[in-house]
Formats: C-alpha cells, sequence, structure tokens
C-alpha cells in the first residue's frame, strides 16, 4: 500500500509544528528560570554577596580595646586604663623583601630622627631598637601585621607625623590604652596583672582557646596586654571590652584605593570590689609593722627573729565579702607596665608576685634558704580546737557536761612505745570541760577526748568522719573564690594513718597539726563558726558596670553547704573563744571571740613556730571574720593577734561593726600593753606542741 504523500506532509508539519512549540515552551522556561534567580540574587542575596565581595577587597587593622577599669568599694581606683598614642609601622605588601627591608631600614632612620628631636629623653630608641620592633624577618608577626615600634608619644611627636603623614608611608598613629596602679599598692596580688597575650597563649588554656576567635573584635592581638593573675585574669572576659577596627579597600596588589573606616574600641565593664582601700592599707600597714617588732622585740613571749612574712583576710560572715585581703611583703605593680617585667625587678619580687593567702609563698627567700623556713600553707594550730569541740560533741563522743582530768600529759600508742602529748610549758588545768579546753588551749583534752575517743570507737573509719567534718567547713577543699591557681591545702591525716596509725593521725589532727591550709581557708572557716554552720563563698566584686554606668552585674551571697548542730554545741565553742587570752586588744569597746595557735612544722632541723589567730565581732551578732598568719611568728597571741586589733578597728571606723562607721578609738597607752603582755604570758607561751 502506497502512502498518501499529501497526508504524509500534513503530519509532518504537525511534528514541526510540536517541536517548535516545545523549544519555545523550554527556552521560555529557561528565561523564567534565570530571570527568577537573578532577582533572588539580586533582591535576596545581593547584600550578603555585596558584604561577600567587599571584604575580600579590604583589609580590617584591630585596634586595641580599652581595659576596665577596678575600683575599691569606696570607688576610688586600684588598676585602671589610661590612653596613650603609639606608632606602627606596616611592611609595604607591592614590594620585594629585599627592597622592602632596606626601605623599612630607611625609614627607621628617620624616625630615629623624629623621635630624638621631639620625643621624651627617657623614652628614646636607637635605630637598631627601632628596626627590632620592625620584625622584618617576621620571627613575631606575618607581613600584613602592623608592628607597635613606640609608645607614650609626645604632642610634638604626634603634631609631627600627622603634619608629614604622606613622607611616612606605612605608618600609622593608634591610640591605646596603658594600665595604671595605684601607687599605694592596694591588695597587689589579689587584684594581679598583665602579660602580654603572646607570651600567655601556649602555655595557658585559657588564652589558647582565644587563638581560634573568629569575631575580629573579639580576637586577640599579640601584643595585647591580658590578664595573668588574680582578679585581673579572672574577669578577663569581663574587663576585656572589643576591639575597633581600621578598614581600608585594597586592590589586588594590596595597595589601599579608598577612605578608611574607623570602629571605635568598646571599653570593657568596670569591677567595683569588696575591697575596703582603707581596712586593706590598715591591714598591710599592721602586718609590715608586727613584722619589724616581732623579729626584733626582747621580750622573750614575742621575739621571733625568722618572721619575714604575714598574710591576713577579713570577710564579712553573713556576705562572704572579702573586704581585706593581704599577703606581704608585696610591690609595686607597675613593674609590669607595658606587660611585661624587667629581669632585675622579677629577680626582686619572684617570691612574693603570688598571694600567699590562697597558696604556697615564701617570702623574699633565695632558693637556698626557702627549705629552712615555712610557706605561707601552715597547719592551724590551736585555732583548729574549736572546731575538733564540734566533731567531738556532735559525734557523742562527750556531753557539754563532762570534764577531763587534765594532768599536763597524754600517752598513746604501744605500751613501750607511747607517743606523749603535752600542754603549752607543761601547764595542767584539771577538771575541764570543751569551752575550758578551747580557752586553756589544752592538748590533752583534744587528744584524749576526741582524737583518741574517735579511734576507739570507729578505728576503721575514724579518719573519714573526721575528714568529713573538715571538708564540711572548708578545710582541704577549695573555698570556691574562683581566684586562679589557688590550693586546696594540703591533707596530711591520710598518710599519717597510713605510714604511723590511724590513732596517731587522729590525736595529733585534733589539736591542729596534719593538715595544712591557706589564711583564706582559714577565713572562711571562723566566718563558719561565727554565723553557727553557713560555709559562704568568698567575693571580691560587689558590682559590675558597663562603660556606661549601668549596672550589669550585682552582689548575691552564696552558701556553699551549711551544717546543722545543736544550740548549745555551738555556745559551748563560743564560752571558751570569749575566754581565749590574746595581746592587743586592751580597751576595745566591742565583744569579739577569738582563739590563738602556735603551730609547729620541723625545717632544715629546728622547730619553726608559727602565729597563727582567728577572731570575729562582735561575739554576739558577728559582723566580720578575721584569720591572720604569720609563719615563724611565734605565739599567735604575739605574733598574730595585735595585726586582727588593728583590721577590726579599721572596719569598725570604715564600715562598722554595728553598722555605722565610727571614729577610730583613741590608742591604747604602749606602757599598758607591755603590762598586759606580761600579766598574760602564761596562757600563750611554752614548749608544749601547740598552743
Amino acid at each position: 500500500m502506497q502512502d498518501d504523500p499529501q497526508k504524509r506532509e500534513i503530519i509532518n508539519r504537525r511534528h514541526f509544528s510540536f517541536r517548535l512549540n516545545l523549544f519555545f515552551f523550554i527556552t521560555f522556561a529557561l528565561f523564567s528560570v534565570l530571570i527568577v534567580r537573578l532577582a533572588i540574587l539580586q533582591f535576596v542575596e545581593g547584600p550578603t554577596l555585596s558584604a561577600e565581595g567587599i571584604g575580600k577587597s579590604t583589609r580590617s587593622v584591630k585596634i586595641p580595646p580599652i581595659r576596665g577599669n577596678i575600683y575599691d568599694a569606696t570607688g576610688h581606683a586600684i588598676a585602671y586604663s589610661t590612653s596613650t598614642q603609639s606608632i606602627y609601622f606596616t611592611i609595604q605588601p607591592e614590594l620585594k623583601l629585599e627592597k622592602a627591608t632596606a626601605s623599612a631600614k630607611e625609614m627607621a632612620q628617620k624616625l630615629f630622627e623624629i623621635f630624638s628631636k621631639y620625643g621624651d629623653p627617657a623614652k628614646a630608641m636607637t635605630v637598631d631598637d627601632i628596626i627590632r620592633q620592625m620584625d622584618l624577618d617576621f620571627k613575631r608577626n606575618n607581613i600584613s601585621t602592623p608592628r607597635r615600634i613606640k609608645s607614650g608619644l609626645t604632642n610634638k611627636e604626634v603634631a609631627y607625623f600627622m603634619e608629614n603623614r604622606t613622607a611616612f608611608k606605612g605608618v600609622d598613629i593608634m591610640e591605646e590604652s596603658v594600665r595604671n596602679y595605684d601607687t599605694d599598692s592596694i591588695s597587689v596580688q589579689l587584684v594581679g596583672y598583665l602579660k602580654k597575650f603572646n607570651t600567655v597563649r601556649e602555655n595557658v588554656d585559657f588564652y589558647k582557646e582565644k587563638t581560634t576567635e573568629e569575631d575580629p573584635t573579639l580576637r586577640y592581638l599579640d601584643e595585647e596586654d591580658v590578664g595573668f593573675d588574680g582578679l585581673e585574669r579572672m574577669y578577663q572576659d569581663v574587663l576585656r571590652g572589643k576591639n575597633g577596627l581600621k578598614t581600608y579597600p585594597v586592590n589586588n596588589a594590596e595597595r589601599i584605593i579608598g577612605p578608611m573606616e574607623i570602629t571605635n574600641p568598646t571599653k570593657g565593664s568596670d569591677l567595683y570590689l569588696t575591697i575596703n582601700k582603707n581596712v586593706q592599707l590598715t591591714t598591710e600597714t599592721a602586718i609590715m609593722d608586727q613584722l619589724k617588732k616581732i623579729s626584733t622585740s626582747t621580750n622573750k613571749y614575742e621575739r621571733a627573729k625568722y618572721a619575714q612574712t604575714g598574710f591576713a583576710v577579713a570577710m564579712e560572715v553573713d556576705t562572704g565579702k572579702v573586704v581585706a585581703m593581704a599577703s606581704m611583703p608585696d610591690y609595686d605593680p607597675n613593674i609590669w607596665s607595658g606587660g611585661r617585667i624587667s629581669k632585675e625587678d622579677y629577680e626582686n619580687f619572684q617570691n612574693i608576685l603570688s598571694n600567699g593567702t590562697i597558696r604556697t609563698v615564701y617570702g623574699k627567700y633565695s632558693e637556698e634558704e626557702r627549705n629552712q623556713h615555712p610557706s605561707s600553707i601552715l597547719p592551724l594550730g590551736s585555732t583548729m580546737k574549736p572546731l575538733s569541740v564540734l566533731v567531738g560533741l556532735n559525734e557523742k563522743l562527750f556531753k557539754t557536761t563532762d570534764t577531763y582530768p587534765d594532768t599536763g600529759r597524754f600517752s598513746y600508742g604501744r605500751k613501750g612505745y607511747e607517743t606523749y602529748i603535752g600542754n603549752s610549758q607543761g601547764k595542767k588545768f584539771g577538771y575541764i570541760d570543751g569551752a575550758q579546753g578551747i580557752q586553756h588551749s589544752s592538748n590533752t583534752f583534744m587528744a584524749a577526748m576526741i582524737g583518741d575517743r574517735l579511734y576507739r570507737r570507729d578505728p576503721q573509719n575514724g579518719v573519714e568522719i573526721w575528714d568529713k567534718y573538715m571538708k564540711q567547713f572548708g578545710l582541704g577543699v577549695l573555698t570556691e573564690s574562683g581566684l586562679p591557681n589557688e590550693t586546696k591545702g594540703v591533707i596530711e591525716y591520710f598518710n599519717e594513718a597510713k605510714n604511723a596509725s590511724s590513732q596517731s593521725a587522729l590525736v595529733q589532727a585534733s589539736f591542729g597539726q596534719q593538715g595544712r591550709y591557706t589564711t583564706l581557708q582559714l577565713a572562711q572557716y571562723t566566718a563558719m563558726l561565727a554565723n553557727r554552720g553557713k560555709r559562704m563563698k568568698p567575693q571580691f566584686v560587689n558590682e559590675i558596670k558597663d562603660a556606661d554606668g549601668n549596672i550589669i552585674q550585682g552582689y548575691t551571697p552564696v552558701i556553699l553547704n551549711e551544717v546543722n548542730y545543736p544550740i548549745e554545741y555551738w555556745k559551748e565553742i563560743e564560752l571558751g573563744m570569749s575566754k581565749v587570752s590574746s595581746q592587743g586588744f586592751e580597751g576595745v569597746d566591742y565583744t569579739y571571740n577569738r582563739k590563738t595557735g602556735t603551730s609547729e612544722q620541723q625545717v632544715k632541723g629546728r622547730t619553726a613556730e608559727n602565729a597563727v589567730f582567728i577572731a570575729y565581732a562582735p561575739a554576739d551578732k558577728p559582723k566580720l571574720a578575721v584569720a591572720v598568719v604569720v609563719p615563724d611568728g611565734g605565739f599567735g597571741g604575739y605574733g598574730a593577734s595585735p595585726i586582727a586589733r588593728k583590721i577590726f578597728d579599721a572596719y569598725d571606723e570604715e564600715i562598722g561593726l554595728y553598722g555605722v562607721p565610727k571614729k577610730k578609738a583613741p590608742a591604747t597607752n604602749d606602757a599598758a600593753n607591755n603590762a598586759a603582755d606580761g600579766a598574760d604570758a602564761g596562757t600563750e607561751t611554752g614548749t608544749g606542741t601547740n598552743e
């Protein structure tokens, strides 16, 4: 059958029309998609892409942030930042390395001439100094990083460079902040100091994490000063602020092709501390005066010829606010100006840079002398006895009405191998109860009625029971102050139990041995005795305010843990503490409870006696707790107690032990003090294990 040509032609035309229509439809669809996509790019993604495009064609130079200030409780500036003008040099990337180096050295010569003519002679620089700061061998910076050549420019230097900027290609003047510290050296080790970021970023985890920061306003600069210790380190993120940015457009050859845009840095927030300047300075002076007095005294009970360091903490009982924290001797923190310290200053002060109230400090002893003296971490001595009595009462080892026949001697251990415990000067107190055991500082009462009885009742778990009480009262655990590098102290009773016996560990611990603790721990423990069982978190900051003065963080007391004992137990130890003899408190017009201590340590073939003292006042409504430690200071009633008196008086004058500040009480007659010292000597002296 033959095809009809006319019919075939009609069919072909139909197919052609279909394909043509399909082609036009597909073309229309593609153009529609393209138009929609272009619209999306233009109106939806346009701003983002535009910003990315600009970013790829701009370069930003970070301007260091302005660090927040640190004030005391009265608003007095302790650490503050001031502005200074610095000169920076940027290597021109369009030049080859050899030409860039030659150009930089030529620039160094020009800068030297200007510095010499208009600069401060005290900040004179040689050409070699300038070249070293230019870092031409890229040891500290990459090619695009501006190098700081000099800080603290004079007005004449700034004016000259601003007027002749076209002659100094790659040179910029930038405003920076410089850290200053009060010349009175207020609570130096607590406040801390700064170091350069590039010196700490590799060995401090906190700063190592900062190297991965992507936000340019939060990215640290190599030469930026950052907190390395104390509150400067603890509140680094709060104090730092944010970088400013100097942004300028560049072409592919990295040449600037347009006007510069500047985003000013954001100032960090300010800290308002709980530290009171006048109470703090009184504390510092009292320690140094007392060290001088006891190291040269002719009074045999007061004489402490090896005493060179002293530590004190004053903490509010119900709030945990630390109003004074002194680690003496201290130093002028301005030696860290610029984030660096000279070799000479470091050699002179390296042993007292740390805060001795929270970690180990030996004072200005040489390396050879260190093992001849006790550190700032000490046994509590007889200041442990109020807690020992609480343990004994709460464990039902004795009652408040029970008495012990104190013969001045107690022995424990296997027959024929006994260890003897004695009272100071071998004194015998006869029948005494728990309160009198504290009053007379009876070692034998503590050993027989608490340490030995706890061992005999529970020989397997007695040390663990003791440890539980110590930790409840903040001994052997962190105070949770948050200060960097705070130590838990050193627990020794477990080793004593392992190497000797549990009996020996508990007996020795009952009168203040077998554990070495910090002054801050001792103050926290004292406050807990004063408020009858609440362990308060020590805090140092009242308020944090932003750059506009708005409060962004207030103060809230924090109770870390609490114990509940019958009221008669607390009254028992308070009665004993109210009758303890101590020097320096003659004539006070407020009531106070206290405990002296003389802890002993073997150092280099001799027995070092450390002065320890705790107190709180007023006795009936405690407001302030004070702990004082003087390594090698002798008897606590002589070496440490007078320091505490001056702290209480300063607090009473500035803040008020009864809630209202008052004028300082008249000075007590020295002759009367000396007479009182002699009259009380029998209570505080002796050759026994503890005070």
